[in-house]
């Protein structure tokens, strides 16, 4: 059923895609009225169904309600989205849940702004079947006073919705800084299997011994997030220079296997880069200087 003539709703949801669909399915189970739009219409038939007032155009919806939340496939789709209902911005509060850099989330936020409407970024940190619970969280940066305003029906979304800070684009920093641990977990699981694999280990009598490791590991987060803040290094648990020795076991190891040596290839070239900058005696946490001076070069 689409929109009537001067609907009201309390929030418009742009883009349905998988996430999309799940953001407004929330925002329905939480009793607040969505309006939404696609560019294929057909996708908003199951939604009006469960309620939904379904819109014509990107316009419509925006013209129904003073919060939109807008989930695309990229920062181009959501600017020509939210051109298409420039005019009806002002006095909004564009709620974007786009993936994208940083740089795209500060230029977005600043051609909202520039038409009248508050922005936020957000980075979705769950998956579409997640959304909607308490446990589910999104990050947001932007506009305090916007966040502030329209808490409730953020956390209609994601019960853990939190707010990083003004700068837009921190929420897609803290995004791409997660992606890195999610793929470096990965990726080291992965290699340790193929490694025993090749022994004739299956991956699932692996698992109980990875979790182990994977808490190991975790457990030495705190005291090295204290360590990168304080630009202090000590190598009292084990210095640079024992890493450096271990990783050359695990990339002679993966060698002796036949198993592809990109990953362990990659330790040990920071860890020589390490060693080579005079950081044998320091902590692990060192590393963190040589990832910062290669940036800035």
């Amino acid at each position: 059923m689409s929109m009537p003539d001067n609907a009201r709703a309390d929030v418009a949801v742009l883009g349905l895609g998988t996430m999309g669909v799940a953001i407004a399915r929330a925002l329905l189970a939480d009793n607040h009225r969505a309006a939404v739009w696609n560019r294929t219409p057909t996708r908003a038939d199951e939604l009006a169904e469960a309620g939904a007032q379904a819109a014509d155009s990107a316009s419509d919806a925006v013209g129904a309600s003073e919060l939109v939340l807008i989930c695309v496939t990229d920062y181009d789709a959501a600017r020509a989205v939210l051109g298409s209902a420039e005019g009806r911005l002002a006095g909004r509060v564009v709620v974007n849940l786009t993936s994208g850099s940083s740089a795209e989330a500060r230029s977005l936020a600043a051609w909202v702004e520039d038409r009248g409407a508050r922005y936020l970024d957000g980075a979705i940190l769950a998956g579409p079947a997640d959304l909607g619970t308490a446990d589910s969280l999104i990050l947001f940066s932007g506009s305090q006073a916007a966040y502030d305003e329209h808490r409730p029906v953020l956390q209609a979304v994601a019960g853990r919705a939190t707010h990083l800070g003004t700068d837009a684009g921190l929420a897609s920093i803290h995004d791409v800084a997660v992606l890195a641990i999610m793929w470096s977990l990965l990726n080291g699981f992965l290699h340790g299997a193929a490694l025993l694999k090749r022994a004739g280990v299956r991956a699932e009598a692996f698992l109980p011994i990875a979790r182990s490791g994977i808490g190991t590991t975790a457990g030495w987060l705190d005291e090295y997030a204290v360590q990168v803040d304080a630009g202090r290094h000590p190598g009292e648990d084990a210095t640079l220079a024992t890493h450096v020795a271990a990783m050359q076991h695990l990339l002679d190891e993966t060698h002796s296997a036949g198993v592809d040596p990109a990953l362990p290839s990659a330790f040990k070239a920071l860890g020589d880069r390490a060693l080579e900058a005079g950081l044998a005696d320091s902590g692990y946490t060192a590393i963190v200087d040589l990832l910062l001076e290669k940036q800035e070069r």
